[in-house]
């Protein structure tokens, strides 16, 4: 039987908790949704847990478990992910680690973005980086502004290091958050790392970029904090889970890269930024112009998980009104008739009193041509609490969707 044509509509960081400045209620229950609280009232609604324990709280795994993977046996940690979404040649025993531009005071991590530096700064911030420490082991990346990656080459580099989330730390000494080992294979990874974010930064602190940012009372991108690290692994098509085509949308490496692991095609959208500067309606469009050719379309913005981590509330309803204006409500009036399925979900929380990750699970609505709708008027994390789906976890959303 050919599947429903289906597109997932994802605001990353979209969920949040109720604040009292807005009287006890929620970004989403404020902000003006009319298309997302359209899905949620032609459809059925409930929750799905996204970040369950003995994983990191961050969006590699969150979206993995959106898009209905084994986590026990395929996540493999950010770094690869991203390294996959860049087209960086891996070889199997190459340990990759995210690395971010951030901005350190003190020693105290006052912005985990660094400022979110141009992407010509960037990258010229990471050339500078390969200049001074690179080597044939060590390798920067420049990705997206902050975003960028660390090759680890050698029999002496290991995966077996914790580390932290910066966005986690912010406001944090960053002394009392460095690499640490998991087992004595780590031990030198994780000393290598320490001295490189130290020596990094000595570096980053002196470039002609950040005397320029301070200059004129700019944030300066002045460390780097490297994290999630991991090697390649196999992660199943969604093509041989649930015989289907599919695509994604999206302007950050981490969701391109699992796109790409995952057996999708990335649609690239000329400025899609990963910020709130980015192309809604490109996006939209490009949604529009694929569903002919894709079973499934994985629509991610990561505008509204930005501004939740810098904890501005007005802006995040503002972020949240662009995407269900410019993103859904868009796509939505280009496929009326068409008899399309549509799925709307954060891929975790970002509450803005602390703008860190919680566990707590996402808002959920599907509306799907044929099924009865529920009693669910909103899409918001209160009222879809009441809806017929109930609480949803692993594969289970997919396997809805596809199986």
């Amino acid at each position: 039987m050919k599947p429903n044509k289906t597109i997932i509509f994802l605001g990353d960081g979209m969920a949040d908790e109720p604040i009292d400045a807005l009287g006890g209620k929620t970004p989403l229950q404020v902000a003006s949704t009319p298309a997302m609280d359209s899905i949620a009232r032609l459809g059925l609604n409930g929750t799905l847990r996204t970040l369950p324990e003995g994983f990191p709280t961050s969006s590699d795994v969150a979206n993995m478990s959106v898009l209905g993977c084994d986590l026990s046996s395929e996540y493999c940690g950010r770094g690869p992910l991203e390294a996959v979404g860049r087209g960086i040649p891996l070889r199997p025993d190459d340990i990759v680690f995210r690395v971010n531009l951030t901005t350190v005071e003190n020693n105290i991590l006052t912005d985990f973005s660094g400022g979110h530096p141009s992407q010509d700064d960037a990258n010229a911030l990471i050339n500078a980086l390969n200049n001074a420490l690179g080597s044939d082991c060590v390798r920067f990346y420049p990705g997206v502004s902050y975003r960028n990656l660390l090759v680890l080459s050698g029999a002496s580099f290991s995966s077996a290091v914790y580390t932290e989330k910066p966005d986690d730390n912010q406001g944090n000494v960053v002394n009392d958050h460095l690499p640490q080992p998991t087992s004595a294979s780590g031990s030198y990874t994780a000393a290598f790392l320490r001295k490189l974010m130290i020596e990094a930064s000595a570096i980053l602190e002196t470039h002609p970029i950040n005397r320029r940012a301070r200059a004129h009372h700019q944030t300066p991108a002045n460390g780097v904090w490297a994290w999630s690290g991991g090697q390649t692994a196999a992660i199943r098509t969604l093509h041989a889970k649930y015989g289907i085509r599919s695509a994604v949308i999206s302007a950050v490496d981490v969701i391109n890269g699992l796109g790409t692991c995952l057996g999708m095609d990335v649609i690239p959208v000329p400025g899609a930024t990963g910020y709130i500067d980015t192309h809604y309606e490109g996006k939209a469009d490009a949604a529009l112009g694929a569903l002919d050719a894709y079973d499934l379309i994985f629509l991610h913005v990561e505008a509204i998980d930005e501004v939740s981590h810098a904890q501005d509330l007005d802006l995040k309803i503002k972020t949240i009104e662009a995407f269900d204006g410019r993103v859904v409500g868009r796509v939505l009036d280009g496929i009326k008739g068409r008899g399309i399925t549509t799925v709307v979900l954060p891929d975790h929380p970002v509450p803005i009193h602390s703008g860190k990750h919680t566990r707590t699970p996402v808002p959920v609505a599907i509306a799907r041509p044929g099924w009865v709708a529920d009693d669910v008027q909103t899409f918001d994390e209160i009222a879809c609490e009441n809806g017929r789906l109930g609480h949803l976890c692993n594969d289970e959303l997919m396997n809805l969707l596809f199986k």
